[in-house]
């Protein structure tokens, strides 16, 4: 497959900005070139012109432009595309329509009801990819054999693939759909996504409609079952639309390739880079295994050249570009996800895991409220850098040229209007100088306030800051943003951070390497001699790649093993046959089994590979999977199940075709001393140092050159700073040496660089715990739907940092931890834990538990820091299983309440008294004791464990930097999320003032039971300070309504942020300008035993929507989370739905969302029907209910669950009789409402919050509200469009880091 002697080889990848172009000569030879990706002027495609250039140069035959390419010496091509990509993030995809199930026309829009940025009250979601939708009434469900409906008779029962019997209860009406499709094209459609529910395990519906739409002469059907056939209708839903709408663009693009060529390159064989990192000839290549194509490449180049087989230490890969950063990992094996996001698009399908951060060489630079802060605002290819000379802004390139680890003379003259003028450093330095002198400013003006808030200041500390130390301080800010997510990725899985080698490759990554390795404790950095087009080369080092999967639901057990045994063989047949008839030998053939397994009763599936676990008697012929699921389960989660059952959700066979080249050209392997081509000055910590420049391509092999120095080649700059050494290996590679960090004294004085990086430290602290936890825990809540906090405090119980940000969870446990140090004092000691839930204690409601633990230091009596970790307990006793009772009047009935419990004393886990104070519920009529212990005891003792990992890392952070430091720099970050708040309220009143003339505001909304939320908000405008006064608010109610003031606290910390509208630490400095009054015996202050698991879900919400009207930020959303759950005694179910999100000055309200105080994930319909007695009849939009106005409300979603068995329903709700009010004239969103239809006929309405018992055949339809309009009607002609923002812009990042971050905020 790969001998083409003879003949020139071509790897290229196509870029957004780039085109790399390596090639393989005639002899062994290699060469590589770079050209711009878009040149209109100078050619019509980039890969074919690099093609050319090489033809051209090498043969001396003259290759004309304006003629396609004479193919006769061209042995094969191989190509890696930013087509797919850049058609998602444009949205410049085909015209699309989407052919789904009826009842569902809004699935795809609803998605996971999350929404991507939890303080963007404009909830900037991108648009669907389909423009039409057919819904097609037709309908599969799964076969329940404890099923109890009255008698439906299905039209047939059929067997799905994986091994389910479905029943068809409405067949498909193929006339109809016919009927609807011509419609479709004759409106100019051509390209159809077909989504029918269950179609993973039986695909009969949709090929039928597949091959009629194909008939009727649809150029691209893409059908579901056939792109990924996984369960889960949504992530399914969004890939088989963005396969409906790339693969037109992608066969768009090739025939114009091919069309460059004579023959249109018939007979050569052309290859294009999928997503999970292998090569799929070119008919094969469409939208869905696209996305990651340009990547993919880079990771297979780091992984196949740095990665030492016989040392197997493993590698992170480093590709920093223009306007990201791409981090990866490889261990001998590809790290593959199944599921990520994509510009705001799910994608099921196999993809390496490249995480994307928003921080590259052309990421902005900002000074914000005494923050250096770094990105994710990017200056992009046009204008570009400030160095540019096109009018960018200031980018970290700019801050590497000032310091002069970017050399002008090197580069070429491609820059200014004219494309023909070399970097500025002048424009670079006059930015800086106008930034620096800004800088200054606000140092000096805040000199005074920040001495009465930390620690002293040094007599002879700076107080201006030099234009170099400004530049070296965004250096050292975007390094500490890059770390983070690596950190990130490794820990996750368990893995050590600092026993990896770093691969560093992409245009800008050279100049960070050292730094980065450093911080991450990594001692060796690897750049290969085409580290800058890695990407290229890694596409000729690539194989082929045949893969199949298939859905299953077996669990892997003995029984099961003939039939697994059965599917892996005629998989692995089927991707055989497909290489072989690709021109492959059967001993260039291997293939890898994959089984997709979970604990049964977990959400928790790992993709796992039996390589290293050999057969056995007691496994399958594929390998011992069990072993290799333990293992692998133990190392990423700390625990295994031994007792439960393992189960298959899916079969994969991944078939290689090895075609992938060695390179055996060598550079010249010549010895001596490496002689410098010039000498510079660099800026470093210690200042400006003598810097050696060499040429890459002129050092000598082995010869170590010492840092500081710099390496130049023709794409790339490498900086090796001091205490730092490279030396070039026999192959060309530079290999780097990272010496440690000569120690450099930091004072307790304020520094703007290191108040950032101390930022960034304390919320990786905060991180890092989550991650724990989430390893170590075991119940559903805490492990899958990652329900819960970490944070670290100051001595005085102050929040400094908090990870995720779950808005109830926002400085509420800052209130628990205060609430300890005045109960216990100087009784906590070392080897105390706390746990503790109550309202009157700083809880939110029982269910969440808080585990705190003060960290102490050698020679100190008292904490000098605590950490803690509140997390969501299924249940914990009480009236009704899951402890959230809809009619609850006392906290007894709400479950187990611990006020100041000590969980762990003097290093002892107390079980014992622990498991009685969860069974202590029971001793209260009709109330039980936790109905979960075990999940509740392994969940606590997590946290335990979380907490300790927060108060290691604390104390090595107090180690490196000394305890005054850290607890300085912990006060100077509260005072920057103070200052920013208190900037806030200033513009705030100036405006006030100038409108009004009064600097007071107040307002007023009521629950639906009538109790008010009253507001009066008085700002004083010189202190940036504001007194926020709830006087006038309703008293303590007879239910769960009430709110303790810890959620009063979170709902306005919430508030302030959104409004503050940026990025800020969000801990106690938010709410130091902030003087708050609550009258006590309020539904916000209620007494010690109110019931107040409602106003943890329910009256927060209506705490911001009083908030923001006060304020006219925007009109109300929903005003509620629609909290359903049902149970029997062997199920529970829990749910919250979302609704209309509120309208506001320069946006429309997004409809099908949560807003506010939740955030929380739905669960997918093939799930929910798959494992619960109900089928979903119908989940949309509710046209209509959002309010009218200058910017519509949101509207809220029709959610009909029919049930199949017996359960007892449980509904808390609110605005059923109050409505979201519209905001300066909008109108008011609809109210909610919430119907039974009986099975005999009768329809109910519950009201908002009850309890009710429903027998098989019952059917309860949720209507949630819609979101308030914004401005009088009168100014705007029918709904407007909201501002559309580019995708790259406002959805940069990707990967499990960023899929992990996602999932803990949608909680």
């Amino acid at each position: 497959m790969t001998e083409t002697k003879g003949k020139f080889d071509f790897a290229i990848d196509r870029g957004g900005t780039f085109t790399d172009v390596f090639a393989r000569l005639p002899g062994g030879r290699e060469r590589v070139l770079k050209l711009l990706s878009r040149d209109p002027q100078n050619y019509k495609d980039a890969p074919t012109e690099g093609i050319r250039r090489v033809l051209e140069e090498e043969t001396g035959r003259v290759f004309p432009r304006d003629q396609p390419v004479d193919t006769a010496l061209i042995g094969w091509i191989r190509m890696g595309t930013t087509v797919a990509t850049n058609a998602l993030l444009e949205r410049e995809g085909e015209r699309t329509a989407l052919l789904v199930t009826l009842g569902f026309k809004d699935l795809l829009h609803i998605g996971t009801q999350a929404r991507p940025k939890l303080f963007d009250l404009e909830v900037a979601v991108p648009e669907v990819l389909y423009e039409e939708v057919i819904e097609v009434d037709e309908r599969v469900v799964l076969r329940q054999d404890d099923c109890q409906l009255p008698k439906k008779d299905p039209k047939r029962i059929v067997t799905g693939s994986t091994g389910d019997s479905l029943e068809v209860w409405r067949e498909l009406d193929l006339e109809r759909v016919e009927k609807d499709l011509k419609g479709v094209l004759s409106r100019g459609i051509t390209s159809l996504a077909v989504l029918l529910l269950h179609s993973y395990t039986w695909s009969d519906h949709e090929k039928a409609v597949g091959a009629l739409a194909r008939r009727l002469g649809f150029s691209q059907v893409s059908l579901s079952s056939e792109v990924m056939p996984m369960v889960r209708a949504v992530p399914r839903g969004y890939t088989v639309c963005a396969d409906a709408y790339l693969t037109p663009k992608i066969h768009q693009y090739l025939k114009g390739f091919t069309s460059g060529f004579k023959g249109g390159l018939k007979g050569v064989d052309v290859l294009f880079m999928q997503s999970d990192g292998g090569l799929t000839p070119m008919e094969q290549f469409c939208g869905s295994r696209a996305v990651l194509s340009g990547p993919a490449g880079g990771v297979v180049g780091y992984a196949i050249t740095s990665y030492s087989q016989t040392e197997k230490k493993p590698v992170i890969g480093f590709d920093m570009g223009g306007t990201s950063t791409d981090v990866s990992r490889y261990a001998g094996q590809y790290e593959h996800v199944f599921e990520a996001t994509t510009a705001g698009v799910t994608l099921q399908a196999p993809q390496l895991d490249i995480n994307t951060v928003a921080a590259g060489g052309g990421s902005q630079l900002f000074f914000r409220s005494g923050m250096f802060v770094v990105g994710p605002e990017s200056a992009g290819a046009h204008p570009g850098p400030a160095c540019y000379r096109k009018g960018g802004p200031l980018t970290v390139t700019d801050a590497n040229l000032a310091l002069g680890r970017l050399l002008p003379s090197f580069f070429p003259k491609i820059f200014g209007p004219g494309e023909n003028e070399p970097l500025s450093l002048e424009e670079t330095m006059k930015h800086f100088r106008h930034l620096s002198q800004e800088i200054n400013l606000f140092l000096s003006s805040n000199q005074s306030q920040v001495s009465a808030n930390g620690a002293e200041q040094s007599h002879d500390s700076k107080s201006e800051m030099s234009v170099e130390e400004v530049a070296m301080g965004f250096i050292r800010v975007a390094n500490e943003a890059m770390c983070r997510p690596i950190r990130a990725l490794t820990q996750a899985k368990g893995h050590d951070t600092s026993q990896h080698v770093l691969a560093c490759f992409g245009g800008a990554g050279g100049q960070h390497a050292c730094a980065i390795a450093r911080a991450l404790g990594m001692k060796t950095v690897f750049i290969h001699k085409y580290s800058g087009v890695l990407s290229a080369y890694g596409l000729a080092l690539a194989d082929v790649v045949e893969e199949v999967q298939e859905p299953c639901s077996l669990q892997y057990e003995r029984r099961s093993f003939s039939e697994l045994d059965r599917r892996v063989e005629e998989l692995s047949k089927r991707c055989h046959d497909t290489l072989c008839a690709r021109g492959f030998t059967r001993s260039q053939i291997t293939t890898e089994v994959f089984l997709h397994l979970r604990y049964k009763g977990t959400d928790c599936a790992l993709m796992v590979t039996a390589a290293g676990y050999p057969t056995y008697a007691k496994s399958c012929l594929a390998g011992d999977f069990s072993s290799a699921f333990t293992k692998r389960y133990l190392t990423e989660f700390g625990f295994t199940i031994p007792d439960r059952a393992i189960v298959v959700d899916d079969i994969r066979v991944r078939g290689c075709g090895k075609s992938g080249i060695k390179s055996v050209f060598k550079t010249k392997t010549r010895r001596g001393q490496a002689k410098p081509v010039t000498m510079t000055k660099c800026y470093f910590e210690e200042g400006y140092l003598d810097t050696s420049v060499y040429l890459w391509e002129e050092l000598p092999c082995g010869h170590c050159i010492q840092g500081p120095a710099i390496i130049i080649d023709k794409n790339s700059t490498i900086l090796v700073e001091p205490c730092c050494e490279a030396h070039l290996t026999e192959e060309g590679d530079v290999c780097l040496t990272v010496g440690s960090d000569p120690h450099c004294a930091l004072g307790t004085e304020l520094n703007t660089v290191q108040l950032s990086i101390f930022s960034h430290r304390f919320m990786s602290i905060a991180e890092q715990m989550g991650r724990v936890l989430q390893r170590t825990s075991i119940s559903t809540n805490i492990k899958e739907r990652l329900d819960f906090s970490c944070a670290v405090f100051g001595p005085d119980g102050g929040l400094v940092s908090n990870a995720p940000h779950i808005p109830v969870h926002l400085g509420a446990m800052q209130e628990t931890v205060q609430y300890q140090i005045r109960s216990l004092g100087n009784k906590l000691k070392e080897g105390d834990v706390i746990l503790s839930n109550h309202p009157c204690a700083g809880g939110s409601h029982l269910p969440d538990l808080t585990v705190i633990t003060p960290v102490f230091r050698k020679g100190v009596s008292s904490p000098v820091f605590f950490v803690a970790s509140r997390g969501h307990h299924a249940d914990i006793g009480g009236i009704t299983p899951g402890s959230m009772p809809p009619h609850s009047t006392s906290l007894e009935q709400e479950g187990a309440v611990f006020i100041s419990f000590k969980l762990v004393t003097g290093g002892v886990f107390q079980e014992e008294a622990l498991t009685e104070a969860l069974m202590a519920p029971a001793q209260y009529p009709h109330s039980s004791g936790t109905r979960n212990l075990h999940d509740n005891l392994s969940d606590l003792r997590a946290q335990v464990a979380a907490n300790q990992r927060g108060s290691q890392l604390v104390g090595e952070l107090i180690d490196g930097y000394g305890l005054a430091v850290v607890q300085a720099y912990m006060g100077y970050i509260q005072s920057n999320a103070e200052l920013a708040v208190r900037d806030m309220l200033r513009d705030f009143a100036c405006r006030r003032r100038q409108q009004t003339g009064s600097l007071e505001v107040e307002s007023e909304d009521f629950m639906d039971d009538g109790t008010r939320i009253r507001l009066r908000v008085q700002i004083n405008e010189e202190e940036g300070s504001a007194v926020f006064d709830f006087t006038g608010t309703g008293t303590e109610v007879w239910g769960n309504c009430n709110a303790p003031r810890a959620i009063t606290l979170s709902a306005l910390i919430y508030c302030l942020r959104c409004m503050v509208g940026q990025d800020i630490p969000l801990n106690q400095g938010c709410l130091a300008p902030i003087t708050i009054i609550i009258p006590p015996g309020s539904i916000l202050q209620p007494s010690e035993n109110a019931a107040v698991v409602g106003g943890n879900v329910l009256t927060s919400q209506r705490v911001v929507d009083v908030i923001f009207r006060a304020f006219e930020v925007c009109a109300a959303s929903q005003g509620c989370m629609n909290n359903i759950s049902f149970g029997s005694k062997n199920i529970g179910y829990y749910e919250t739905v979302a609704g209309g999100a509120g309208a506001g000055p320069g946006w429309n309200g997004r409809s099908g969302v949560h807003s506010h105080m939740t955030n929380t994930r739905i669960t997918d319909p093939e799930i929910l029907e798959k494992r619960y007695p109900v089928i979903l009849e119908h989940f949309s939009l509710r046209p209509g209910s959002g309010g009218a106005g200058q910017y519509c409300g949101g509207d809220g979603v029709v959610r009909k669950l029919l049930f199949r068995n017996k359960v007892v329903l449980s509904v808390l709700t609110e605005r059923r009789s109050t409505r979201p009010y519209g905001l300066l004239g909008g109108e008011d969103g609809a109210a909610g409402l919430n119907l039974l239809h009986r099975a005999d006929g009768r329809v109910l309405n519950l009201g908002a919050k009850t309890s009710i018992s429903l027998q098989p055949g019952d059917m309860f339809c949720l209507y949630t509200p819609g979101g308030g309009g914004y401005g009088g009607k009168e100014d705007t002609n029918g709904r407007p469009q909201t501002k559309r923002r580019r995708l790259n812009e406002s959805f940069p990042e990707r990967g499990s880091v960023f899929e992990y971050r996602m999932a803990q905020e949608g909680v």
